[in-house]
């Protein structure tokens, strides 16, 4: 990935590149070891043929908080709803799997191991998608594609991370 994409964080107020994500989510998670985590990665989109895409990466310590990155592409033709759900989740997959995989390298593998092995962090895909409107038509495609990358998808509406965070910024 990039370090070219620039992420904004309320808190810091000022954007930073992925690697500066990668460390302050490091120092978050280290700041508290013994903690549960919950990494959620969202997108969402306007709803124009020519849109940005707005990514989120959320970062919950639970019971106790959390923060939030996010990020806009430049604007991508998408003439259909379709087109737009299909690349909102596609964004998605694409941060999860690099965010994920650096991680790993600095946390360790356990971090993400399942309560049954001795974890209890998780990491997530949240969708645009819901049961009700427009996007009911998409559900299981998308929720498959996440699935098929290895990771479990949420849809509306829990995931806060995709029409709650990303869609602060469209």
């Amino acid at each position: 990935m990039s370090n070219n994409i620039q992420f904004y964080n309320e808190t810091l107020k000022r954007h930073i590149n992925f690697e500066e994500v990668i460390e302050e989510i490091i120092k978050y998670v280290n700041n508290e070891s013994g903690a549960q985590y919950k990494i959620t990665v969202g997108t969402d989109s306007e709803g124009t043929n020519n849109t940005h895409f707005v990514t989120a990466i959320a970062v919950l310590r639970v019971g106790n908080g959390g923060k939030y990155f996010w990020t806009r592409s430049e604007k991508t033709f998408c003439p259909t709803l379709r087109d737009r759900i299909y690349k909102e989740t596609m964004h998605s997959i694409m941060f999860v799997q690099e965010l994920k995989s650096r991680l790993k390298d600095n946390l360790g593998e356990e971090f993400f191991w399942p309560a049954s092995q001795g974890g209890d962090n998780k990491i997530t895909v949240h969708l645009d998608v819901g049961k009700n409107g427009p996007t009911k038509d998409f559900i299981e495609s998308v929720v498959g594609m996440v699935k098929g990358y290895g990771f479990e998808a949420i849809i509306k509406p829990d995931s806060y991370c995709a029409f709650v965070l990303a869609d602060r910024h469209t």
